[in-house]
């Protein structure tokens, strides 16, 4: 195993006074790239970059590597392959309060009741939807949408689903954690209604406004109580904990457990080796299993948008995360992009399976849509020289040499981390 290497920055800023804000950066080869969207509002589906989301704000992955996004503005759901091609899977229409919501199938049902909050995924690869107006929206893989009316809940916000595809859905008002399940039966989990903080066993505990929801592979609930600014975890013998965080303190600084402390969080999700990932808005944090949180990418005090290294990275609004592949996928909404951070990126040439050698000077690359390729050429196979980047915009794709010469010319092409 690569020993990791940590670099502490500390930023003093000024609010209500002077508040040092300790960031430590997870710098073993951490790397943001935008995987989808140009970085326009709007309703475009396409390939990689060339394409535009509307506020996204959740996401989540199929076991075949899809992802799924909650395109809030667009009352959308899209879907993204793992080539980078983008697709409308869902949604469209709305409906006023107090009509009946539209079933149906892909865009002519409804997924948004006044407003929507979070998606969620389950081992059958159905997404569930958690909306403000009371209900939970099911959308079956062949895009059948169905709703369910989650009664006795205040608001419903965030979602999340155990090994056995039970649904768990936080209700912000109602300061509770229900639980839906493969029966159609709805159930407190944890929570008394009451708002507060208090540990302890289910319904005798507390929380204030709690709203994004993870499940790992445990079946415990991780839960952002968000008012108390502290991480919760419930196991399924309905035992409330908390893990991370600091009560009630508003500032944002990495460390172990509670000597942590988080500003916000908007999604969570638990990765393949049972670390919590957490959208934070400008940044992406990880809690180990040990409970110590330190900074994946992006910056407490610092929003925008930037591709490169962790500490360069810059985010706005990164309101999502899940895993897919060993691969981080962040639904970044204000900057109109679905971003990506990889480990330990390194140029990777284009193998000759791959690449094709036609009568024409160039080549033809059948590679990943919506990556960056380098072409390089040499006279003699030991010097290379970069000729040209291409965007993929298809694969295979055809990249042809404007300046040919006489006499021997090779071409390799590379992706570009």
């Amino acid at each position: 195993m690569k020993p990791k290497f940590f670099v502490v920055l500390v930023a003093i800023t000024a609010t209500l006074g002077w508040r040092a804000y300790a960031q430590t950066y997870d710098t073993n080869g951490d790397y943001v790239q935008t995987f989808a969207g140009s970085g326009f509002s709007g309703h475009v589906d396409g390939v990689g970059q060339q394409t535009m989301f509307n506020n996204p704000s959740t996401i989540v992955a199929d076991s075949e590597s899809n992802l799924f996004v909650l395109d809030d503005n667009s009352y959308l759901i899209r879907k993204i392959t793992p080539s980078g091609v983008v697709s409308t899977f869902a949604g469209g229409t709305t409906f006023p309060g107090g009509t009946i919501p539209t079933t149906g199938y892909g865009t002519n049902a409804s997924i948004f009741a006044g407003g929507s909050s979070s998606i969620a995924i389950d081992h059958s690869n159905t997404l569930w939807i958690a909306t403000y107006d009371g209900y939970l929206v099911r959308v079956g893989r062949d895009t059948s949408v169905s709703w369910i009316f989650l009664n006795g809940t205040s608001w419903p916000w965030g979602a999340c689903v155990d090994s056995g595809n039970n649904v768990y859905v936080s209700d912000y008002y109602g300061n509770k954690i229900w639980r839906y399940n493969t029966d159609g039966v709805l159930s407190v989990f944890a929570g008394s209604g009451n708002p507060g903080y208090a540990d302890g066993n289910g319904i005798f505990t507390a929380f204030h406004y709690p709203t994004a929801l993870a499940a790992d592979a445990a079946d415990n609930i991780y839960v952002w109580d968000s008012e108390n600014r502290l991480i919760r975890r419930i196991d399924q013998s309905q035992n409330v904990t908390t893990l991370a965080g600091q009560y009630l303190n508003n500032s944002s600084a990495d460390g172990a457990g509670t000597n942590a402390s988080f500003g916000s969080i908007s999604g969570m999700c638990v990765d393949d080796s049972g670390n919590l990932i957490l959208a934070c808005g400008t940044s992406i944090r990880k809690i180990s299993a040990t409970t110590n949180v330190v900074t994946m990418a992006g910056s407490f005090s610092q929003n925008g948008y930037a591709n490169g290294a962790s500490n360069l990275a810059r985010f706005n609004g990164a309101s999502g995360v899940c895993v897919s592949g060993g691969t981080f996928y962040v639904a970044d909404s204000s900057n109109q992009r679905i971003r990506n951070i990889t480990f330990n990126p390194t140029s990777q040439i284009v193998s000759g399976a791959n690449l094709g050698i036609g009568t024409f000077a160039g080549v033809t690359i059948t590679g990943t849509v919506g990556r960056t390729y380098q072409i390089q050429s040499s006279p003699d196979l030991n010097t290379w020289n970069s000729v040209a980047t291409a965007l993929l915009t298809s694969s295979p794709y055809l990249w042809i040499d404007q300046n040919p010469v006489s006499g021997n010319k090779f071409y390799r092409a590379v992706m570009l981390p």
